[in-house]
């Protein structure tokens, strides 16, 4: 098993985007940051909207703390529930990101696999947060553009280095103030039930880190 001298727990959001004032993970992760659960250290990061930038970041991020799970989240509007992301694609989209950089559909890594599969216990996490009354789904498509990119680069820096961080990705939607900005009536979800829902979603993950590891000291 790998040696953890500190039990932590990496979460991410974004930097508002696409004509955004807002973007509620910024809140969602200031909220938990610095918080205990299951005994692990919440350490909370926003990440840029920037293709390079990120690159920059995340992989230094995982590698420097070895998180026992690393949970991104980003903003779906329009969307009316939670959702979990199952599958991120190695391919990048052809929108312009932050920094004015617009590539064209190629590769994250070029010599990456064609798409990973998320560690983390999605349908549990979905299961979960269903039973406590929020609404969720799983969802097997991330998008092209920094959410999935997040969550390949994250996949593939635990996968080449041999870590048992468990990855994972969660969309939410619009709070209920950015919906009555919309012009047109648009699904929505307080703030609250946002960090209730990452919170259970980080505990199944813990959850299942426990359950594995008993499994495998047998």
């Amino acid at each position: 098993m790998q040696k953890h001298a500190d039990k932590f727990i990496l979460l991410t959001g974004f930097e508002p985007w696409n004509g955004e004032k807002y973007n509620p993970t910024m809140d969602v992760v200031e909220e938990l940051a610095g918080s205990v659960l299951s005994g692990c250290k919440v350490l909370g990061y926003v990440l840029p909207v920037s293709y390079r930038r990120v690159k920059d970041t995340l992989p230094a991020l995982i590698l420097e703390k070895k998180p026992l799970v690393a949970l991104h989240l980003g903003l779906a509007p329009g969307s009316p529930v939670i959702s979990v992301e199952k599958v991120a694609l190695n391919i990048m989209a052809t929108g312009p990101d932050s920094d004015g950089y617009k590539p064209s559909g190629e590769p994250i890594y070029s010599d990456g696999p064609v798409a990973y599969f998320s560690t983390i216990p999605v349908d549990m996490i979905v299961e979960s947060l269903r039973r406590n009354g929020i609404p969720a789904r799983k969802s097997f498509f991330a998008g092209t553009f920094l959410c999935n990119y997040a969550l390949y680069i994250s996949l593939h820096t635990v996968e080449m280095y041999g870590l048992e961080t468990l990855v994972g990705f969660m969309h939410i939607p619009y709070t209920p103030k950015q919906a009555t900005e919309k012009a047109s009536p648009t699904p929505s979800m307080c703030l609250h039930l946002m960090v209730e829902a990452v919170k259970i979603a980080l505990e199944t993950a813990l959850r299942y880190v426990g359950e594995n590891s008993n499994q495998v000291k047998k």
